[in-house]
């Protein structure tokens, strides 16, 4: 039944994710990075605080607060990294590279916790990742001087920093739980960002863009909220690696989102590797 349940959560998390980084990518330039993350980690943190006000002592046992506090400082470097890749790079450029955040998740849960994948898991996975590069690689991509942007550096940062984080929210909402967790990382990184605001005197002007934008900003965080407490949830319910994998088949929502909303059009090899990703995570979850 577990495993079940581990897959429902991931389906959630993968629908949430596709529509919450769609209108993430679509906004964030508009209202700023910091502004955007704010507004999302507050509405995380408010939100979730009826539901764990009960179990909030479970915050103080030592060892699951040195997780958490280690998740939280680790997803926000990771975060910080994606908006440098984002403003020093372009988001299609550094976008394909952002899957071997798997590679991290999937080290980390062998060498901690003893989690290891089978061969077939293994082979599986990479070809998940393989799909998911050929579907975000456009005809831009195969010009190597894209390969030398300062940005493609950063977002190899940023995807071992977040493959890392992914392993802390998993191990963390076991020792805790996953509302818990969400609830710590959001109040954490909100209080950040509230600081870089106040300091930089954007306050003001956020509060300014959401009164413009409110139905904008309510389903970006509602969706992103959720998508995050079902990754978590599945997490405790599965093998990190394997829900870390599937959790990425996001892009392939984003990418239909992309052609219905947007009238993209799909080269031969971006076909291929949407096929090839929804296979592979379709036999990948069948070896639950």
């Amino acid at each position: 039944m577990n495993i079940e349940f581990s897959l429902l959560f991931v389906a959630i998390a993968v629908v949430c994710w596709g529509f919450g980084d769609f209108f993430i990518q679509k906004y964030v330039r508009k209202f700023g990075d910091w502004e955007t993350l704010f507004v999302i980690t507050i509405f995380g943190a408010v939100v979730l605080t009826p539901f764990i006000i009960k179990d909030l002592p479970q915050i103080f046992n030592l060892e699951s607060l040195l997780i958490l506090l280690i998740g939280s400082a680790i997803l926000s470097i990771a975060a910080l990294f994606d908006f440098e890749a984002l403003r020093k790079g372009k988001l299609a450029v550094v976008e394909p590279i952002w899957s071997l955040e798997i590679v991290a998740s999937t080290t980390l849960a062998f060498l901690v916790l003893g989690e290891a994948i089978s061969l077939k898991q293994g082979i599986l996975a990479g070809l998940l990742i393989v799909g998911l590069v050929l579907v975000s690689l456009k005809s831009y991509h195969f010009n190597k001087k894209i390969w030398l942007e300062k940005g493609v550096i950063i977002a190899v940062l940023a995807a071992a920093t977040m493959g890392t984080a992914n392993f802390f929210i998993g191990y963390g909402s076991r020792l805790s739980n996953a509302l818990i967790m969400n609830w710590f990382l959001n109040t954490f990184m909100a209080i950040l960002c509230a600081g870089y605001l106040i300091y930089n005197k954007r306050m003001r002007s956020m509060f300014q863009d959401v009164k413009k934008e409110t139905k904008v900003f309510f389903w970006m965080c509602l969706f992103d909220n959720s998508a995050w407490v079902a990754f978590a949830v599945a997490m405790t319910l599965a093998p990190i690696g394997i829900t870390v994998a599937l959790s990425e088949s996001y892009i392939i929502i984003a990418v239909i989102l992309g052609m219905v909303v947007n009238k993209e059009f799909l080269m031969r090899h971006q076909k291929f590797g949407l096929v090839l990703a929804v296979l592979s995570a379709i036999m990948l979850a069948s070896t639950l």
